[in-house]
């Protein structure tokens, strides 16, 4: 477990505490726009500098005031990203994850509304001794304490700050950034900004006077940049470079080109080609081996040599923002490394599908995939497109919600239980084969009180999970409110389908699946969470494996041309 990061006095961190050592901190900051890219840079820099053979983690602090993303519209923020502890966090962890070893905790994402809740909890038990409350010092005091929580055991520290910079809700973080120069010194603190050089295509040339705004703002607040980050479109000359070094007062060799690149996982190779790991050591003043990146190096050209690629449908309630979906896009492209074979993701949107034009909607699909969702909205297409993979033979995943519609597909049609449903979608249906958890019903707070973090799974001998897995018990993280009705398991069973995972007292179903299909698996758990570039998780290897079958088997299923790897794109 992870020590709570809202309890003073004795804290440690995630890392190893066997060891002391003085950790060194760099802050990442963005600025001009949002959604620049600040947690790709900083899981890029994560990456090269473990490959240096340093301990990293890296620790997110978001501005907004919701104490954590979980209560959050997927709409309105993506992807909520959970943690082997629980932790409902930003999907910028993620990243992290895959990125580099260090796995995420509590202590990895803290927001304003986080900081300022410890506070006030603070201030009514007295222990600011009577004494005014105020954002200077103890707002910024509590950040400054959370982030030291965090790092304890690690070399490095990176600590991105979400928002940009000149939003007024990161004032805070910004000023405790900007003490913590002062209170570790130069050589234990760097200040990378990830900035926007734009290209303009009507006068032909790229601008740079929003980079020299942004760092004004910044060193403004007292924060002047250390390293630049330059997000562009096409390549920067030299020219460009040293006249940004020169209006923001940085060295040029500081200056680092971001460039727009066809799969995000080139960035740490680019990073590295322009030598920002090599300027990050050299500041801090620290002596590392030469990276190793025979790793990073494989993988790309993985990705880059794909030369055919299968069609995925993730048939879904969300797709209006991809990001919603972001670790299971990225799960499906590992799984498309391990066969060295592209992946085409198409996103549609169950609440507009039709259920009786389903085969036009899944035309040249080799997998079909439903993911978790909350809610009424769009489930019957849901249903719809589980019922033609089934029974055309499909390979077809189901994961969170989607293994709810999975098994009320198969109550319905298999087994004949007329309006067979979840309580969660129709509160009065006849056959509720998806109930409310016992533990929830008494459960009156929507944040952070879903069955939440890595739970133990145990799987049935011979099943395609045990196949997959090759292992007898897993563990895999969960975000969810209802499960499948056991009433019904004897009846299902009998029909055929295989529940082949659950939990070790067998009384939660995990995973289900169908023997006699080509390739049917649906899990309660959320395997996405755990797979990485450069560790592929099982279940997302053998999925798209089974797809690339599927389309070598189809009559009259041409070969899917690689255009680009859609998950893995950095647009």
């Amino acid at each position: 477990m992870v020590d709570d990061p809202d309890a003073g006095g004795n804290e440690t961190s995630m890392a190893d505490r066997g060891q002391k050592r003085q950790t060194k901190f760099i802050f990442i900051t963005g600025g001009v726009v949002s959604s620049l890219g600040k947690g790709l840079a900083s899981a890029s820099i994560g990456a090269l500098l473990e490959a240096r053979g340093l301990r990293v983690t890296v620790i997110k602090m978001d501005p907004y005031i919701n104490v954590d993303p979980g209560t959050m519209s997927p709409f309105q923020h993506g992807e909520v990203f959970v943690t082997d502890d629980g932790c409902e966090t930003d999907l910028d962890l993620g990243h992290y994850e895959r990125y580099i070893t260090t796995r995420m905790g509590a202590v990895n994402n803290f927001t304003s509304g986080r900081i300022y809740s410890s506070v006030i909890e603070k201030e009514r038990r007295g222990e600011y001794l009577g004494g005014t409350v105020q954002v200077i010092p103890h707002v910024t005091d509590e950040i400054k304490r959370r982030l030291e929580v965090g790092a304890k055991g690690y070399d490095i520290a990176i600590c991105e700050i979400g928002g940009t910079v000149g939003d007024i809700e990161s004032l805070p973080f910004l000023e405790a950034i900007r003490q913590f120069r002062w209170d570790k010194g130069k050589e234990e603190t760097l200040y990378v900004h990830l900035t926007l050089v734009p290209f303009l295509p009507s006068a032909g040339e790229v601008k740079t006077k929003p980079t020299q705004h942004s760092v004004k703002e910044l060193t403004g607040l007292g924060i002047q940049p250390d390293l630049l980050l330059c997000r562009t479109s096409v390549e920067i000359d030299p020219g460009i470079k040293r006249k940004i070094a020169h209006f923001c007062n940085v060295e040029e060799k500081a200056v680092i080109m971001a460039q727009d690149v066809k799969s995000i996982y080139e960035v740490p190779l680019r990073f590295h080609e322009e030598g920002l790991d090599e300027r990050i050591v050299e500041k801090l003043n620290i002596w590392t081996a030469a990276p190793n990146l025979k790793p990073w190096q494989k993988l790309v050209a993985t990705v880059k040599g794909a030369d055919q690629a299968v069609k995925i449908a993730m048939v879904g309630k969300y797709t209006d923002l991809t990001d919603s979906y972001k670790s299971l896009n990225e799960a499906l492209v590992h799984g498309g490394i391990a066969n060295e074979c592209g992946v085409e993701i198409s996103h549609i949107d169950s609440e507009q599908l039709d259920p009786n034009a389903i085969e036009s909607a899944l035309e040249g699909t080799d997998a079909v995939m439903v993911p978790m969702g909350f809610g009424p909205r769009g489930t019957e297409g849901k249903i719809a497109t589980v019922q033609y993979a089934r029974e055309r033979g499909i390979p077809f995943f189901g994961i969170c919600f989607g293994m709810q519609m999975a098994v009320i597909e198969f109550a319905r049609n298999v087994c004949g239980l007329e309006g067979a449903n979840s309580i969660e979608v129709a509160e009065e249906t006849a056959h509720p084969v998806v109930h409310l958890m016992d533990e929830q019903k008494d459960v009156a707070e929507k944040g952070g009180t879903m069955r939440l973090g890595a739970y133990p799974c145990a799987l049935k001998p011979g099943s395609l999970a045990a196949r997959t897995y090759g292992r007898k018990k897993v563990s895999e993280r969960h975000r969810h409110r209802y499960e499948f009705n056991n009433a019904y398991r004897e009846q299902l069973e009998t029909a055929g389908l295989v529940f082949s995972g659950l939990s070790p007292d067998g009384h939660l179903v995990e995973a289900v699946e169908i023997p006699d299909h080509p390739w049917f698996f649906a899990s309660q758990f959320h395997p996405e969470f755990k797979s990485r570039p450069l560790d592929p998780h099982p279940l997302f290897k053998s999925f798209i494996r089974a797809a690339i079958d599927y389309k070598t088997r189809a009559p009259g299923h041409q070969p899917l041309l690689l255009n680009s790897v859609a998950a893995g794109k950095s647009n």
